[in-house]
């Protein structure tokens, strides 16, 4: 008896297959992303693209809306085509394809890197997570620790990447940061190549019947319309590449949001007039869609972290130590170590709430995420004004914003993925997750177009421009706060 509940006390070896992907795979997202921005606005004379903020502002944006939004139909990919064992695996090889593109010194290369990093993390990253889960189909606590210790493989890689890619991109050279990024997604992908017999059945094939004709039939039809989006997207590369078309990423990026934002209030307009779902869920739609529109807001502020956060540490803030000035991008690994600290704290305080019948709705704790965001920000127009008088500030002013806003990322973040779960109509969950994800899509475009106006010529007005974003997320959060009573009797009891 012991020994049975010992050995189902055990995590399943696939989980270390994962973990150690996802350790990689984050090494490398986030210590490209921790040097992007300012490789993209450093002087072409130094190694960089020489872009305006308002142009390295709208790519940034576009960039890391893209990687959420094309979770979506990665998701899908592997849902109905291909497994998700497949998808991991060519999307973790096409990732690193992205990297080493970006090493080569030529701005189609630019361009293609990112394009390329987009669809390959689109097909990674959720089909990942969906693996994990499929390791313990018992559900229950050994899942939730199971999915723990993956979410601490994701906040490893995030906190060592930007301080190696960091490092070596504004020590050595830029395009040596890119390829070290591709190097350690290559040693990712190949340990879960070797060690993928681990997962077992676990994602490895699409759920569907393959015995069924009109199935059968379906998935030609799917494939077929795969095959003619992958030859477009190829002929835009070509075109691109041969100067045929000429993109302009500020225009992209305004209309890109403007789409985005038609297509979620289409989807909530649709499932509220014609799901069919009864009153009690229609009511849990509505709160969702008031909860899209906060979550937006709030990861418009937090993504201003590799952007226009990560340009003040590089231009306004004393980082010499002994002599030795600290890349600029070391501080974007600030905010994983916070999570690495904080998150078994705000675990254990939300049980002890739940336990006294005191746990925060889901709406009070989306408030408390924005209040904190806007504080951080009030911290850092204090630190501009010191700025814009001329003096280099401490890193102490953005080490005390980033901890803000982890403490916000941990009310809001995973707070928002256990209420899509909830709140969302049975038949609709996929869809509505899929929907959430966009949300942090729109935010990261915004948080593009906002950074674009912080660049040289700002600094006199960087307090006002901070303190306005202070405004716009904690003036929110107080708004959201009053509201949370009357938001919590929408969700009928599941908040």
């Amino acid at each position: 008896m012991n020994q049975s509940a010992a050995a189902q006390a055990k995590h399943p070896p696939g989980l270390y297959t994962l973990f150690f992907l996802e350790m990689w795979e984050r090494f490398s997202y986030y210590g490209m992303r921790a040097i992007l921005f300012l490789f993209m606005v450093a002087a072409v004379e130094a190694g960089g693209l020489g872009f305006t903020e308002q142009h390295a502002g709208a790519v940034y944006g576009l960039y890391t809306a893209g990687v959420y939004l094309l979770a979506v139909p990665g998701g899908w990919v592997a849902d109905r085509l291909i497994g998700q064992q497949k998808a991991v695996w060519y999307g973790g090889i096409i990732i690193a394809l992205g990297h080493f593109s970006l090493a080569v010194p030529n701005l189609p290369f630019f361009y293609l890197g990112l394009f390329l990093i987009v669809i390959g993390t689109g097909l990674l990253k959720p089909n990942a997570s969906t693996i994990v889960g499929e390791l313990y189909p018992e559900g229950g606590a050994r899942r939730d620790a199971g999915f723990s210790l993956f979410y601490m493989g994701i906040n490893l890689g995030a906190f060592v990447g930007p301080l190696a890619v960091g490092w070596l991109a504004q020590k050595v050279q830029w395009h040596y940061g890119f390829a070290a990024a591709g190097v350690f997604m290559v040693l990712g992908v190949i340990q879960y190549h070797v060690q993928r017999p681990k997962l077992g059945d676990a994602g490895a094939r699409p759920t569907r019947d393959f015995d069924d004709p009109v199935d059968a039939s379906r998935l030609r039809n799917e494939w077929r319309g795969l095959w003619i989006a992958v030859a477009a997207m190829a002929a835009m590369v070509v075109a691109v590449f041969a100067g045929v078309v000429t993109i302009d990423p500020e225009l992209v990026a305004r209309s890109a949001a403007a789409v985005i934002i038609g297509i979620a209030v289409v989807y909530f307009t649709y499932i509220l007039l014609f799901g069919r779902v009864d009153a009690q869920d229609k009511r849990r739609v509505w709160l969702l869609a008031i909860l899209f529109i906060f979550s937006a807001m709030f990861w418009a502020g937090f993504e201003q972290a590799g952007s226009s956060l990560n340009i003040f540490a590089q231009r306004y803030t004393d980082r010499m130590i002994f002599g030795w000035e600290m890349p600029a991008s070391w501080l974007q690994s600030i905010n994983p170590i916070f999570i690495i600290l904080l998150a078994p704290v705000f675990a254990a305080i939300w049980l002890r709430l739940g336990a006294r019948n005191l746990n925060p709705s889901v709406p009070f704790k989306f408030a408390l995420a924005l209040v904190s965001l806007g504080l951080g920000f009030a911290v850092m127009a204090l630190a501009a004004t010191f700025a814009a008088a001329g003096e280099q500030v401490l890193p102490l002013w953005l080490v005390l914003t980033y901890l803000l806003h982890t403490t916000g990322e941990l009310c809001l973040s995973p707070v928002g993925l256990s209420a899509v779960t909830k709140l969302a109509p049975r038949k609709f969950l996929g869809q509505m997750m899929g929907l959430w994800f966009i949300s942090v899509s729109l935010g990261n475009l915004f948080a593009g177009l906002i950074a674009g106006q912080f660049d040289h010529e700002s600094l006199p007005q960087m307090p006002g421009m901070f303190l306005s974003i202070f405004l716009w997320t904690a003036g929110p959060g107080v708004f959201l706060l009053l509201l949370s009573r009357w938001l919590k009797g929408l969700a009928g009891g599941r908040t």
